[in-house]
């Protein structure tokens, strides 16, 4: 299948089937997480804090981003690969059509953004040169520092009404998804409502959204220095690691 024929796929399960969503950001863990049914695969750039050792997003490159989306198409998955694109790479439609471009030639199939309406005719620049395009909406973390840290969103009616104006101008523009993250529940839940194309769910509650995405190394416990609150590890490949290696050195040692 072509991205585009992904996209239209996952824009498909709106209301059926919840999309499960993880991020990958090397070729084995691509492989393995295809070969156990996961929808989407995100090249997401949280790899600046759970591979790269950054304090956040916010010095992610377009090279890191082309870098490891490489290596994750190199898995040729049936999942759709989704690839961030980084701070400071969309600031003008121009930008943001060529850098998405050059996603696309490392292998991805759509790309992903952060915002609402100032977003919009970026996506639509890239939309409307057949790249499918997913949203994100909500907390976005390549704003943290100008925001002063990690803010849940969608308290208020006025931030619940700002949500539902942005994610209208996404879908006007031609994202096949959005993201929401670190939304108040009852607002993912009615955001999923009240909009046509399906939402995927990150700290917004259980089972408020058309599905879920969860930083790969939260799901299998092989970065324990940071948990967030709303991860639910179901491995502890940390402590795994911890006692191979602590064998391994005993055996070579003969300690």
């Amino acid at each position: 299948m072509t991205g585009l024929e992904k996209a239209q796929a996952i824009r498909q399960r709106k209301n059926g089937l919840r999309l499960a969503t993880l991020t990958a950001y090397d070729y084995p863990t691509a492989r393995l997480l295809d070969e156990a049914g996961v929808d989407l695969l995100l090249v997401g750039d949280s790899l600046g804090m759970v591979v790269l050792g950054f304090p956040d997003t916010t010095q992610v490159t377009m090279e890191h981003m082309l870098h490891h989306t490489a290596a994750v198409a190199r898995a040729k998955t049936k999942a759709i690969v989704v690839a961030d694109l980084p701070i400071n790479s969309y600031d003008t439609p121009d930008i943001a059509l060529a850098n998405a471009q050059r996603l696309i030639e490392a292998g991805a199939d759509a790309v992903k953004l952060e915002g609402g309406i100032r977003q919009a005719e970026k996506v639509r620049a890239i939309t409307e040169a057949r790249i499918p395009v997913c949203g994100h909406l909500g907390m976005l973390p390549q704003r943290v520092l100008e925001e002063g840290g990690y803010r849940k969103k969608g308290k208020t009616p006025e931030q619940s009404a700002a949500l539902l104006e942005g994610a209208n101008a996404l879908i006007e523009a031609g994202v096949f998804a959005i993201v929401l993250e670190s939304v108040v529940a009852e607002t993912a839940a009615q955001l999923t409502k009240d909009i046509p194309v399906p939402t995927i769910g990150i700290g917004s509650g259980g089972a408020t959204c058309d599905g879920e995405v969860a930083v790969v190394t939260d799901l299998l416990g092989s970065y324990p220095w940071f948990v967030p609150p709303f991860a639910q590890p179901e491995a502890d490949l940390a402590s795994s690691i911890s006692q191979a290696v602590t064998a391994y050195r005993g055996r070579v040692q003969g300690s």
